[in-house]
């Protein structure tokens, strides 16, 4: 429990205190984010950019599996009748499936059973132990469009499991964000082959959240050649797709 605590706190500071970086990111989601707009934060962990997103003047569906991150969101966001809180998973397909959690670390939370074992040679994660594990229920991206409607925005960030959140998607959605682990560029791979089939994207990677987009905007090729030239330093990021990327 103290160690759970101590995580928490710290996920706390890291995304709701660090002031500069809200105004980074709240810049950076302004190129895709506008006032009514429906955004899905799937991985959504304490809610950091729940509230960004909600400066942005959207409409947020929030889905968080882990019981004592959702606890952490129902205090900040449990008033705000724009910001739709959803005790789920999503993968490929619905159901149930089983999730892994990280004592002392609830911000590492995964159904990527695989990578489990292979973070344990993947920079940053060599110290981490998932030892806890249980049932969740899982929706699918197509699903939440059906029950929600269409987002302007999709930020994902499951723990190497992005692309199975994916997978679970038929249709283009005008913009989204997936996580990237360095060590692990093959998972964002498979990300980029997957939204090449919905649609003409493009593709821009912002290091270790700077919330920047230093190289702009690239083909898929281009993005997979970026990816493996990522300096060992920077051990993950976030890779940006749009349909019609913002000019700003």
């Amino acid at each position: 429990m103290l160690r759970d605590l101590r995580g928490l706190a710290r996920s706390i500071a890291v995304y709701h205190l660090d002031f500069p970086k809200r105004r980074r990111g709240i810049a950076l989601y302004r190129r895709f984010v506008s006032p009514g707009d429906l955004v899905f934060d799937i991985g959504a962990h304490t809610g950091g950019r729940v509230g960004w997103f909600r400066t942005l003047g959207a409409n947020v569906v929030a889905i968080e599996p882990n019981p004592s991150l959702q606890r952490v969101m129902a205090l900040m966001y449990g008033r705000d009748r724009r910001v739709t809180r959803l005790p789920l998973a999503v993968s490929e397909r619905p159901g149930r499936m089983t999730i892994h959690y990280s004592t002392g670390n609830p911000m590492l939370t995964t159904l990527a059973g695989d990578w489990v074992q292979e973070a344990r040679t993947t920079q940053g994660f060599t110290d981490v132990n998932w030892d806890q594990a249980g049932e969740v229920t899982v929706t699918t991206l197509d699903q939440l469009i059906a029950d929600h409607g269409l987002p302007a925005f999709v930020k994902i960030d499951v723990e190497a499991a992005e692309a199975d959140v994916l997978r679970g998607l038929s249709q283009p959605i005008p913009a989204l964000s997936f996580e990237f682990l360095n060590g692990q560029q093959g998972r964002a791979e498979v990300c980029l082959s997957i939204l090449e089939t919905l649609g003409p994207y493009k593709f821009a990677l912002s290091p270790a959240e700077t919330f920047t987009l230093p190289d702009g905007w690239a083909t898929a090729e281009e993005m997979r050649h970026q990816l493996a030239a990522v300096p060992p330093e920077i051990g993950s990021g976030d890779i940006y797709a749009a349909l019609k990327p913002p000019e700003n």
